[in-house]
C-alpha cells in the first residue's frame, strides 16, 4: 500500500455552522478557543480536500447519512452511517463521497476563535 493518491481539491461540499461555545470562560487555559459543531454535506463524487491536518484542531465526526471515505496514510476507510473517525494531532487526511447519495456528517472540533 505504498501508492499515494494525490488529494484533489474540494468540490461538491457544503458546510453549515450549527453552534459554537466560547471555551475561554468555561475552561481555564482555553482563552481564544471555541467548541464548534458543523453539518458537512458531501455530494456524490464530492471531495473534502486537499490533504490537511488537524494539529491544534482536535475533533470527532458522526455520519448521519451515506458513506464517507477517509484517506490517510495511503489507506482508504469507509464510514457511515454512525460513528466516524477521530481527528487528532496525528490526523493528515482528505475525504470523498464515492456513493450515489449525499453523505452528511456532524463534525465537532475545538478551534481557535477567528
Amino acid at each position: 500500500m505504498g501508492h499515494k493518491q494525490a488529494a484533489p481539491e474540494t468540490k461538491g461540499v457544503s458546510v453549515e455552522l450549527l453552534a459554537t461555545v466560547d471555551l475561554g470562560p468555561e475552561i481555564e487555559g482555553m482563552a481564544g478557543r471555541e467548541l464548534r459543531m458543523r453539518k458537512v454535506t458531501i455530494e456524490p463524487g464530492g471531495v473534502f480536500g486537499p490533504l490537511h491536518d488537524h494539529r491544534d484542531r482536535p475533533g470527532t465526526v458522526f455520519i448521519l447519512q451515506g458513506t464517507i471515505t477517509d484517506h490517510r496514510n495511503g489507506v482508504a476507510t469507509d464510514y457511515g452511517p454512525g460513528p466516524g473517525w477521530p481527528e487528532d494531532r496525528n490526523t493528515v487526511h482528505w475525504l470523498e463521497n464515492r456513493g450515489s447519495v449525499a453523505a452528511v456528517e456532524i463534525s465537532v472540533d475545538v478551534v481557535r476563535r477567528g
